[in-house]
């Protein structure tokens, strides 16, 4: 039996942990029982089962605030259901584990997330107990997964514990038949937070004619507005809101020049390996994790003048086929789906 806890639930509605485990649910594999511990507060249907996994929702939030006794409430019931394996996904719940193991014999597997307490969103104590949480996560886990080497290279470093690196699969952003196309213009598509360097893309496009078509939650924060306020004013920038619609991003994918990525933080990016299955350019922020992810054949950018330079010598260069070939050997589910069952054989 494997407990899956640490998400908003599925059918997956919400980011990268959802979809890792929509994607790693099968309705053929009847003979794995699973439970995925869902938040009551992100659901109106509350089905007993979903692809074959049981469901246990649990009502509270499953972010901010309340992700913490939200995720400990999730482990405490699978324990007391006896399970035999549990896969926790985040380490929000973890300061609970030294407890846990006084009375049980559970397999526990912990993807830690992308360093979560060095995100600048978080003020100076959410870091110390996301720090604090990242340490009982590692210490009390019988495997800890890195969905990043360079995250792996840190576990290694700060706490001397080796970890499986397993990332993302992005094939499912894929819905049908690949073209080659170009209409002329490039992509970016993030949670609109300054980590994910949204005013150093912008800035540099605004410097440019090369049209950039930007999709994000703009208006989900006083800095998204602030951003959407003053760049939809040039001409070649347009602010799209979110989009969700895997065809209609099928689309805008399939059909842009390049993509650029500008995420700074937080491990392998579900969007950035998505991406690289459209067999596009991709420009990317110069950090290590991005590294790793691409290894090291994307064009990289550490400012607005180094990505003002590369936009307007995007047809200089060509790593599409690259990105393509490495997604397809590394980013694909079925080989995540094995990589995660084969820690539970």
């Amino acid at each position: 039996m494997i407990s899956i806890i640490g998400t908003v639930g599925v059918p997956a509605c919400y980011g990268g942990f959802e979809t890792l485990v929509e994607n790693l649910l099968d309705e053929n594999l009847q003979e794995k029982s699973i439970t995925v511990y869902c938040s009551s507060k992100a659901y109106s249907v509350k089905p007993d089962s979903y692809k074959n996994a049981n469901l246990k929702f649990i009502p509270l939030n499953a972010n901010g605030a309340q992700s913490i006794p939200y995720d400990i409430w999730s482990i405490c019931h699978a324990v007391f259901k006896r399970t035999d394996n549990i896969l926790l996904l985040g380490v929000s719940g973890a300061i609970c584990l030294p407890f846990i193991r006084l009375f049980s014999k559970a397999k526990i597997v912990t993807n830690i997330d992308g360093l979560e307490w060095r995100r600048d969103k978080w003020g100076a104590f959410a870091k110390k107990f996301l720090k604090f949480s990242e340490k009982m996560a590692i210490k009390h886990s019988d495997v800890v997964v890195a969905d990043n080497q360079a995250i792996a290279d840190y576990v290694a470093a700060e706490y001397g514990k080796t970890s499986e690196v397993i990332a993302y699969g992005g094939d499912h952003a894929v819905v049908e038949q690949l073209q080659l196309l170009d209409e002329g213009y490039a992509l970016a598509l993030c949670r609109i937070e300054p980590e994910n360097n949204v005013e150093l893309i912008l800035e540099a496009f605004s410097h440019t004619s090369k049209h950039l078509k930007f999709i994000g939650n703009w208006n989900n924060s006083d800095f998204g507005r602030s951003m959407k306020t003053k760049y939809q004013l040039y001409d070649n920038i347009e602010i799209i809101d979110p989009v969700y619609d895997l065809n209609t991003l099928f689309e805008l994918r399939q059909k842009c020049s390049f993509y650029v990525h500008g995420h700074s933080a937080g491990g392998t990016n579900p969007s950035l390996v998505e991406m690289m299955h459209f067999n596009k350019d991709i420009l990317a922020f110069d950090c290590n994790y991005n590294r790793a992810s691409t290894e090291d054949k994307a064009e990289f950018f550490s400012n607005t003048g180094d990505l003002i330079q590369l936009i307007k010598a995007f047809d200089s260069y060509c790593n599409g086929s690259h990105m393509k070939e490495i997604a397809e050997r590394r980013y694909t589910w079925k080989i995540v789906k094995q990589q995660y069952f084969d820690l539970f054989m």
